[in-house]
């Protein structure tokens, strides 16, 4: 499974942006979606997940009320929107994609074998 992140970028604080992860290449095994970010010098952090089994979703108190994960019907696209951005939201962003994800590890990195490349956002204060 490969996975492309796209849609970063500068934006100032207080704005939104849309990150995209596209999958091609055996997607019919996933059946977990994350996203997870890392700010420069920290390690890499949960930020929300999409169980594909009803649409289960999990998000990291940060983010919640301000971030929504969403998927295309044919699931080789999800969508992470980020609103109210702030200083603290600038990483850069991974999706991943896992085929034994079950929701109780569906915020575990070790969920996921396969792992985008990264987008950077920079939230300008």
């Amino acid at each position: 499974v490969q996975l492309q992140a796209s849609g970063g970028g500068l934006v100032q604080a207080g704005g939104s942006l849309r990150l995209s992860c596209t999958a091609s290449g055996g997607i019919f095994s996933v059946n977990g979606m994350g996203w997870y970010r890392q700010a420069p010098g920290m390690d890499r952090n949960f930020v929300a997940a999409i169980h594909r089994t009803g649409g289960y979703l999990s998000y990291a108190e940060s983010v919640k009320g301000r971030f929504t994960m969403s998927r295309d019907n044919a699931w080789n696209t999800v969508y992470l929107q980020m609103n109210s951005l702030e200083p603290e939201d600038t990483a850069v962003y991974y999706c991943a994609a896992g085929p034994s994800v079950i929701t109780s590890n569906l915020r575990s990195q070790s969920a996921y074998p396969y792992w985008g490349q990264g987008t950077l956002v920079t939230v300008s204060s």
